[in-house]
């Protein structure tokens, strides 16, 4: 005789509705890496108290782990009520938002270098270009090679995927544009008019994104949607999940603060250039959400989830992140441009061209993702030598 508990044959099992409570502990629990968290309250009291620069910036380079894989495990129970295709938005979006916080706050405080990568009025801040090359080569590589050890091949729309990589293009156009003017005009009169290219250019940005995500939400949301796993339901409340990202978000911004502030007496103690920093080091971290939830979207073989996840962020990077930038310094009176030095362009031209060839027949496998690995591997050795 079969209990009454258990669910009748051929029917669906029941799920108990989320609770506050419940959720709080399914999103406390969710993953090894909140232990972690321990380090928040630590890395602010130090900071406060104004420790050294290299103990400051390590103990917030480790809070925002943690952080980050909230954000992440948020928008997936987002997406669990919503649909992959926002999911990957969202996913893509608050993973996004640790960089646009640290870009804002570097801005705010001069330190242009370090968001854009290069030595342009004098100062520095979190590399935008660090974050396309990280999404592209070192989250996609991961998902490709992960996903693939116990698969021959793993298939994803490739109109989805090309679409994104023509866009990709685009924002790389955005970039070869600025510093071919500057290349081809005398120097006196490049700084004024670099500034001016990049002021339009980033309007334009933004309406090919606005146009983008109507695309992707709107007319063509097909291409972007996996098939529903019914074994997969959300294990939090909607307002909580909300309400979850808008506190880590904040949580993430103070110790973004503290970072960035750490950043100049770091690179002169470790020898450091501030190119390698803003490169490699902060969108390693800043891209820690999209990473993991991107890896296990692929471990589970929602390719199209992975990829919307992955290439959707650098696109976030490109076409939103970098504009909202540039106009925000035009606001607050700081150089901001889409001027790169010519090889941090040529590089980016590079890595989109290598991950558009790899994703044009619509299959991986773990090879590909042992190439992108690779490739990203080299480029920090050349951003870590680059003087």
């Amino acid at each position: 005789m079969s209990n009454e508990n258990e669910p009748l044959l051929g029917q669906p099992e029941v799920h108990p509705e989320p609770t506050f409570w419940s959720s709080f502990k399914v999103t406390v629990f969710s993953s090894y890496i909140n232990y972690f968290l321990i380090f928040v309250p630590i890395a602010i009291v130090f900071s406060i108290l104004e420790a050294s620069p290299t103990v400051v910036f390590t103990l917030n380079f480790i809070a925002i782990i943690p952080l980050a894989k909230l954000l992440g495990f948020a928008t997936e129970e987002i997406a669990l009520r919503s649909g992959s295709t926002i999911g990957a938005l969202l996913n893509a979006t608050f993973g996004n938002a640790v960089e646009l916080i640290l870009g804002i706050i570097a801005l705010k405080e001069g330190l242009i270098r370090v968001v854009q990568g290069k030595y342009y009025a004098g100062v520095s801040w979190p590399s935008v270009l660090g974050s396309i090359l990280s999404n592209l080569l070192l989250v996609l590589g991961f998902c490709f090679f992960l996903g693939g050890v116990n698969r021959t091949e793993q298939k994803f729309n490739v109109t989805a995927a090309q679409t994104s990589c023509s866009l990709l293009a685009v924002t790389t156009l955005s970039l070869l544009v600025p510093a071919a003017f500057s290349a081809s005009t005398p120097e006196e009169d490049t700084v004024e008019s670099i500034l001016e290219l990049s002021h339009g250019v980033s309007i334009v940005l933004l309406i090919v994104y606005i146009l983008y995500l109507l695309f992707q939400l709107k007319t063509h949301t097909f291409l972007y949607e996996d098939e529903e796993d019914e074994t997969e339901v959300p294990t939090t409340t909607l307002p909580f999940s909300i309400g979850s990202l808008l506190i880590v978000a904040c949580v993430v911004s103070v110790h973004a603060e503290y970072l960035v502030g750490a950043i100049e007496g770091v690179v002169e103690k470790w020898g450091i250039n501030e190119t390698f920093v803003g490169l490699i080091l902060l969108p390693i971290v800043g891209n820690a959400a999209e990473h993991v939830s991107a890896v296990t979207f692929a471990m589970k073989d929602k390719m199209n989830l992975c990829i919307g996840i992955a290439i959707s962020s650098s696109l976030q990077i490109g076409l939103l992140v970098t504009p909202v930038l540039v106009l925000a310094g035009w606001a607050i009176n700081q150089p901001m441009t889409l001027f790169f030095e010519d090889f941090e362009t040529v590089i980016l031209f590079a890595s989109v061209l290598i991950v558009n060839y790899l994703i044009q027949d619509g299959r991986s496998n773990w090879l590909e993702g042992i190439l992108l690995l690779s490739s990203y591997v080299i480029i920090a050795m050349a951003f870590y030598l680059y003087p």
